[in-house]
């Protein structure tokens, strides 16, 4: 039985050899490996894999021009009608608006004729009227993280001199929403249980954001997240997740899109998830590091060191080389992956296991239900039931 790059023999490894690949549609770009934030709780800079500190601090040119070639030619060899970059970090704004707007033509002309959606992933705290209008000439959506008002979001969100951002943040969300409404891409804001639910659901919505994303914090089995523990309350992030999903759920008029109901209610519904650590759907996202490296979902930066490496580079191998690895196979066999525990679970179909990196446990590798399983159950279990019974209602009115 082969191994993945990461030396752990991933589960369920004949139905992997057996299940085709699927083209990679989403592409991470690292454009630099370096933050202006310090926060408490990055998975790139605060956990197990710390070889970001070996990293380039920018792509250089020619790792970009060998990227925008590499996810051109993977793009029209599987005959995608459209792919998603997201230049990420770090923070990508440190990387200048000269990089960032030659990173931009060099992705759309190596891509063509196959169209692509530009977003920028960004801390918020340099996105000032230069980069706006920047941003709307090169038609690049912009996502910003905020974990709600300002004790929440600056209890981890904080420079390297102590001083919380949010004020920064909240500057630039209003020049965003002021000025330029349309590339507002959406918000990410990462649960902390000491937060408010409400307050923060509200705070985030206070934006009007077409989009929100709310991310458990990332831990693992032999890591855990706070709060991750049997007793006293053994479900704390359902409690937190529902709290707001009933704000959510039954506010007048078209709520904002949270794309964790959504897709939870997309695969309740006999649909299938966009969405890493909901549902089965495979994973088709590939990362570029600074230097090239071609990688799996840099979330893993949370499991172990090399966990998220599968040791191509774009100035030698192909994306589709990729696809052939037995840990890209495994990240993307869905179901097939699925430790015991969750093959037996009756709502697998829906949670998938939750996201990969959260089954980590360094005797077992990845062959382990996530370490949110009790509350990943009872979310999806509440938000099940709340739409079964719309639906009894629904039904019953229409008879």
């Amino acid at each position: 039985m082969p191994e993945s790059v990461d030396g752990h023999r991933p589960a369920g490894d004949s139905a992997v050899r057996r299940a085709p690949p699927v083209a990679f549609h989403q592409f991470v770009l690292k454009l630099h490996s370096r933050c202006d934030l310090a926060c408490d709780h990055c998975y790139v800079y605060t956990m197990a894999d710390q070889r970001w500190r070996d990293l380039p601090r920018i792509m250089s040119p020619g790792v970009l021009d060998a990227t925008a070639r590499r996810i051109g030619e993977h793009a029209r060899a599987h005959r995608l009608d459209t792919v998603s970059v997201i230049l990420h970090g770090g923070e990508p704004l440190l990387a200048g608006p000269a990089r960032i707007e030659s990173a931009v033509s060099a992705i759309r002309q190596g891509v063509a004729p196959v169209p692509t959606r530009m977003t920028v992933q960004t801390n918020g705290t340099r996105l000032d009227e230069a980069y706006l209008r920047l941003f709307d000439r090169l038609d690049v959506r912009i996502s910003l993280s905020l974990d709600g008002d300002q004790a929440a979001h600056d209890r981890h969100r904080r420079g390297h001199d102590g001083r919380g951002s949010h004020d920064r943040v909240e500057a630039a969300i209003r020049r965003l929403t002021t000025g330029y409404p349309h590339l507002f891409n959406g918000l990410l804001c990462t649960v902390d249980l000491r937060n408010d639910p409400v307050t923060t659901y509200r705070s985030l919505l206070a934006h009007r954001p077409p989009t929100m994303d709310f991310l458990l914090p990332h831990g693992t089995w032999s890591t855990p997240p706070p709060g991750r523990v049997p007793q006293p309350r053994p479900t704390p992030y359902a409690d937190w997740l529902i709290t707001v999903f009933e704000q959510w759920y039954h506010a007048d008029g078209p709520p904002v899109r949270i794309r964790l109901f959504d897709e939870i209610i997309q695969v309740l519904l006999g649909g299938t998830s966009r969405l890493a650590g909901v549902g089965t759907s495979p994973a088709a996202v590939a990362v570029v590091q600074t230097d090239g490296a071609i990688e799996m979902d840099d979330t893993l930066a949370a499991a172990h060191s090399g966990a998220a490496r599968t040791g191509l580079h774009v100035l030698r191998d192909q994306f589709d080389d990729a696809l052939d690895l037995p840990a890209v196979r495994a990240q993307q066999a869905g179901a097939a992956t699925l430790c015991a525990t969750c093959q037996a679970c009756e709502l697998r179909q829906v949670c998938g296991g939750g996201l990969r990196t959260h089954r980590w446990r360094a005797d077992t590798g990845f062959d382990n239900p996530s370490v949110y399983c009790p509350d990943l159950y009872a979310l999806i279990d509440h938000i099940g039931r709340t739409i079964r019974r719309d639906l009894a209602v629904l039904s019953g009115a229409a008879r």
